[in-house]
């Protein structure tokens, strides 16, 4: 069994048993009061790294992403609108506490795979549970094409793992920490590291009954990737309106996938390398039973 194969079927073991055990405690205690932390997080993602938050059990979140050119462009670009890259992505509830997305980016015309996995959910009462936390695997591959060179499927993937640790302090104050590993099989130069390791912060402030500020932002210790590589930073708003989450947001990072915007962000805020950007998330319930429930 190969290296990653064994990680993969760690990991899933891993989950398996753990989300079996809190079944087991929630049985128990049934005839308790038990209070799960709901809404640490309004999407499943922050900005441009995921959140705790997983796609209900039976729902499908339809997600367009977009990223312009930098503002230190000029206005005869109109400060980057006139550039723009974009993401889509399906992603799926198979439970409540476990969901499975793929998407594609014209930025390397990246395919990406993924799931999450949400071990530990932040309660009190008869089980108190201080924290959220949540496994979360990918894997992308770079489809661009690359003149006058044959690269191997292979040599295009590159695979992410976190483990997304939050607390949602309050009904306004959420945070978020994300331990991050990513591997990529092909590296440019023979002195950068295939293997990367990432820290994730990330906030949310609730200012009103629909809106909230949001930030996150991935350190890479130096020495891990080249000098013209900066730590990823961004800041933005998520506005609900009904079924629908518009987040807007800048930041220094093109890229919307982890490979990306941890490792390739060129971008810097202090010389004005800033995107604006937006998501707009869009929920269908294929629940039988909800949808029956709503109509009464």
């Amino acid at each position: 069994m190969s290296t990653r194969a064994f990680f993969l079927f760690f990991c899933l073991l891993v989950c398996s048993r753990t989300l079996a055990q809190d079944d087991l405690l929630n049985m128990l205690s049934d005839s308790a009061a038990l209070d799960y932390t709901t809404a640490t997080f309004k999407s499943t993602r922050v900005i441009n790294g995921h959140s705790v938050e997983t796609t209900p059990g039976k729902h499908l979140d339809f997600r367009i992403s977009h990223r312009f050119g930098t503002l230190n462009s000029g206005a005869y670009n109109l400060w980057g609108l006139d550039a723009a890259t974009i993401r889509i992505g399906l992603e799926y509830g198979v439970t409540d506490r476990l969901m499975i997305g793929l998407g594609r980016s014209s930025t390397q015309k990246m395919y990406d795979a993924f799931a999450k996995a949400k071990l530990l959910r932040q309660s009190s009462g008869a089980r108190n549970m201080p924290v959220t936390v949540v496994f979360f695997g990918s894997a992308v591959v770079n489809t661009l094409r690359v003149p006058q060179e044959t690269l191997t499927l292979q040599s295009r993937m590159a695979y992410t793992a976190q483990l997304l640790i939050a607390r949602k302090f309050s009904d306004k104050f959420s945070l978020q920490i994300a331990p991050t590993i990513l591997h990529r099989n092909r590296v440019e130069n023979l002195n950068e590291q295939n293997t990367i390791f990432a820290l994730g912060l990330a906030g949310r402030y609730k200012l009103s009954k629909r809106v909230a500020f949001n930030a996150d932002y991935y350190y890479v210790p130096e020495g891990q990737l080249p000098a013209r590589f900066a730590n990823s930073l961004a800041l933005g708003f998520d506005i609900e309106t009904g079924g629908h989450v518009f987040a807007l947001h800048f930041t220094n990072s093109l890229g919307m996938v982890e490979k990306q915007f941890i490792a390739e962000t060129d971008g810097r805020w202090g010389q004005g390398d800033i995107h604006y950007g937006f998501n707009i998330s869009r929920t269908f319930s294929f629940d039988k039973r909800a949808r029956k429930n709503n109509s009464k």
